[in-house]
């Protein structure tokens, strides 16, 4: 006698359509993903695809929030098992966004299909919003800058971890490498700079300043008298 197939809960379905998606985004690419080619990879009718999803922009959307969630819960598990320095800290951080360039191509695929559109942007926007505030609270109680100024350079230092993903991706560069210059960014960004023109040092309040300006001003006449024929 044979057993029909186990029927799925709704959200069963879903985690399963979404782990097919990831597959095929992996080998395809994103442009490879379709409501229909989802329906047939997981062996599915496309009206069960298309409840789920609606749209292949939702669809796209969908499995990027999952992916982002999962890489976001790894960094805060890796960040409750880290050494209470900065630099620990900072190499945890790294070490956590390049495991995710390298073990979730996909996300990076994802994240390209999904520019042009204002509301799926206006939604990466959000989540990168919370990722950087993970990043700066982890942060935040080894740096002396005020809160927003401290948010900007997570936000720089996310910009630079994404090109040295890219190149990682392109093999020109090794994860150790991406890994350490990474750190060493994050690091270098917990300390204020110096504001314009405080490297510059205030003349003397008293007449020494004029008197080695004059002596000065003679020594170059001297000058320009004995070059004269």
């Amino acid at each position: 006698m044979t057993t029909p197939p186990t029927r799925l809960s709704k959200q069963a379905r879903r985690e399963q359509l979404l782990d097919t998606a990831s597959g095929i985004v992996r080998a395809h690419g994103a442009d490879g993903l379709t409501l229909v080619t989802l329906a047939e990879a997981a062996g599915v009718s496309r009206p069960i695809a298309y409840d789920h999803f609606g749209t292949r922009a939702a669809l796209l959307l969908a499995l990027y929030r999952r992916l982002d969630e999962r890489h976001r819960a790894a960094v805060a598990q890796a960040l409750r098992t880290s050494a209470p320095t900065a630099g620990a800290i900072a190499r945890v951080l790294s070490t956590a966004y390049f495991a995710c360039a390298t073990d979730m191509p996909e996300f990076a695929a994802l994240s390209a299909a999904l520019k042009g559109s204002p509301e799926m942007e206006a939604v990466q926007h959000e989540m990168l919003a919370d990722y950087t505030a993970l990043i700066a609270a982890a942060l935040a109680p080894h740096s002396a800058l005020p809160a927003e100024a401290l948010r900007l350079r997570c936000v720089g230092v996310l910009g630079a971890a994404e090109a040295i993903a890219a190149e990682l991706n392109r093999e020109e560069t090794t994860t150790a490498d991406a890994i350490t210059a990474l750190t060493d960014l994050i690091v270098g960004s917990l300390t204020p700079g110096l504001t314009p023109g405080a490297d510059r040092q205030e003349p003397p309040r008293d007449g020494t300043h004029r008197e080695q300006a004059v002596a000065d001003g003679l020594q170059w006449a001297e000058t320009v008298d004995s070059a004269e024929p």
